[in-house]
């Protein structure tokens, strides 16, 4: 091709914009092999170390992530557990809260359960907390919650529970000698009412540990029903961390401080040392006769409360006797891990 064929072609713009593509092209081409990167070497490289948490910082935010809750039934000892978490709970820093029903009723309403479940769950500044309230057994896994809260609990021989509650409410207590209660001049005995069919010592007042395991349920506060005691065992069984008598009070607390020393340090010792091993105690309470006691022992209600009380009580003492070595009463019974693979 001539030099004036060249020059014409030169001066068109569509020669320019050709060649401004073709040198764009072979720019792209360059750049893209210089970083391409070598597949042998991205094989090759080993991956990022994971990050691995020490077990105590792990055991450090359950440990401030803690919500203990005690549902706790009337007159088991209730008051004299409670009032060593308050006065243990600035030294081992602690919360304690009272939940508070209206009415001293026992079963939250509907919009009630929704809150109550979003703020102790949420509510992060009170955290570790131990809460504790006269109310029955609530099921966090109904809410979606991520975390639950850890039940405990304290139940006492049915009958006992009952007539320590009869002369409370005539009596009072050393709590508070000089409050006035409801029936206060009534000075007709257990006997007595038990003999005159009196609404006060009806069997049917027994009905109390079981609803409160049982939980919200309608079917939970009929008395006489075995659909209630059946879901008020599993619900102790799967729900609850530990359940304890009211006669065996130390060995209940010392578990727990075994347990979750982080809010129950020191509770074994408070519990024996100080004044609050028996704080409330009923003023004036007369043991019943022995035929009072066989009458009562008729009652459906009275066979049902107490098969769930030997129901906790069986597990309480299976729970108190794996904790030592067979061989050795004193001796705990401790677990380590070996054999870790790979090293």
């Amino acid at each position: 091709m001539s030099a004036r064929k060249l020059k014409s072609v030169a001066t068109k713009p569509v020669f320019w914009v050709l060649l401004a593509f073709l040198g764009s092209l072979a720019f792209l081409i360059i750049l893209y092999s210089e970083i391409k990167p070598d597949k042998k070497t991205i094989k090759n490289d080993p991956k990022p170390a994971p990050v691995h948490r020490s077990l105590s910082s792990q055991q450090e935010d359950y440990d401030e992530d803690l919500i203990i809750l005690y549902n706790r039934v009337p007159k088991t000892g209730s008051t004299s557990f409670v009032n060593i978490a308050y006065d243990l709970c600035k030294t081992n820093q602690f919360h304690v809260l009272h939940i508070n029903i209206t009415s001293n009723m026992h079963v939250l309403s509907i919009p009630n359960q929704v809150n109550f479940v979003r703020n102790m769950t949420n509510w992060d500044e009170m955290k570790p907390a131990l809460y504790h309230g006269h109310m029955a057994f609530l099921d966090f896994s109904k809410f979606r919650v991520k975390k639950k809260p850890i039940y405990i609990n304290l139940v006492r021989k049915p009958l006992d529970r009952l007539v320590s509650y009869y002369y409370f409410l005539r009596y009072g207590d050393n709590y508070r000698p000089n409050l006035v209660r409801k029936k206060a001049g009534n000075r007709i005995t257990f006997d007595e009412c038990v003999q005159k069919k009196q609404p006060d010592c009806d069997p049917k007042n027994m009905w109390l540990q079981i609803p409160f395991f049982c939980g919200h349920a309608a079917e939970c506060w009929k008395p006489g029903s075995e659909w209630a005691l059946n879901q008020a065992k599993l619900n102790l069984l799967n729900e609850y961390f530990l359940v304890g008598v009211t006669e065996q009070m130390e060995d209940f607390i010392y578990l727990l401080e075994l347990s979750f020393p982080r809010i129950f340090k020191g509770f074994q010792n408070h519990y024996i040392h100080s004044n609050k091993s028996h704080l409330r105690q009923t003023s004036i309470k007369i043991p019943p006769k022995d035929e009072t006691i066989k009458k009562i022992q008729q009652s459906k209600i009275w066979q049902m409360e107490t098969e769930l009380y030997e129901f906790a009580l069986e597990q309480f003492e299976f729970n108190k006797k794996k904790m030592f070595t067979p061989d050795n009463a004193k001796h705990i019974q401790k677990f380590m891990y070996e054999k870790i693979r790979p090293k």
